[in-house]
């Protein structure tokens, strides 16, 4: 049975007292492989994983959806939990993933850990093109934008040359099941059209089953957000969790369409 755990979630699970905070990051547990993607901004997804009883010090892979610092903040506190292991997961992100991003409103939002640190403690796998962990779990590397609605706006600016930052480090993850892909996405600034359209290319296959992440349609133009609710609508999703980044507005559309669920920090999701 493959399990993913919503460690961190901007929001949390009723009645089950998990903490929470406006970042992302999964336990992904999945052909004998324990995979953490994303560590949300702070020490939250340690704490949170200690009260589901999931050892983290057991991670063969950590995989980084993109550099912002709701999905890689948490390194620091993952360095400290295997900095004086023998034990140590593989990380795997695109190259630019340790880009230092900003903008005049938020200041600096890129990974607020240096890259040569992380290099120093992990054995770090960095890839444009997909990397399969497993013959049923990828790394998606970079996305493909090939539709003309989305990843249209960038995010800021990247810091070293100060030009927009489309995020081009953005991936996700896909699970090849029995019943079809599973994809586990951070926050879809690729899109998550380019996303689904891409993994079915990669995994050769055609059936998406479940979408689990932030969909980044908050504050999105009404072509993008009605372009993505028809081609979800014709997936046929068993489910969707539209969580982090995606917005109430876009939820309350997409629930209009596909079988939405209830997600947040605690969950677990079985396939």
């Amino acid at each position: 049975m493959n399990i993913i755990t919503i460690l961190v979630d901007n929001n949390t699970i009723t009645d089950r007292y998990f903490l929470g905070e406006p970042a992302l990051s999964f336990l992904i547990e999945a052909d004998g492989k324990n995979i953490l993607f994303d560590t949300g901004y702070s020490d939250v997804f340690l704490k949170n994983a200690k009260k589901l009883d999931k050892n983290l010090k057991n991670l063969n892979y950590v995989v980084l959806s993109h550099g912002h610092n709701d999905h890689t903040g948490g390194l620091k506190y993952l360095l400290d939990l295997f900095e004086d292991t023998k034990h140590k997961p593989k990380i795997i992100a695109c190259p630019d993933v340790f880009c230092q991003r900003y903008d005049d409103i938020d200041g600096d939002f890129g990974c607020p850990v240096e890259k040569k640190r992380v290099d120093s403690i992990f054995n770090i796998k960095y890839t444009k093109e997909p990397y399969f962990i497993t013959d049923n779990i990828v790394f998606l590397g970079e996305i493909p934008r090939n539709n003309d609605f989305e990843a249209k706006q960038p995010v800021g600016l990247l810091k070293e040359s100060n030009v927009p930052d489309f995020v081009q480090d953005d991936s996700a993850v896909a699970l090849k099941t029995g019943k079809g892909l599973v994809i586990i996405t951070g926050c879809s600034h690729a899109g998550i059209v380019n996303i689904c359209e891409h993994a079915k290319q990669v995994c050769k296959a055609d059936k998406i089953f479940s979408i689990i992440g932030g969909l980044h349609l908050e504050n999105v133009t009404q072509k993008q957000l009605e372009s993505t609710a028809e081609y979800l609508k014709n997936l046929n999703l068993s489910s969707l969790y539209a969580c982090h980044c995606t917005g109430f507005q876009a939820q309350c559309r997409l629930n209009s369409i596909t079988n939405i669920k209830e997600s947040g920090s605690g969950l677990e999701i079985k396939f």
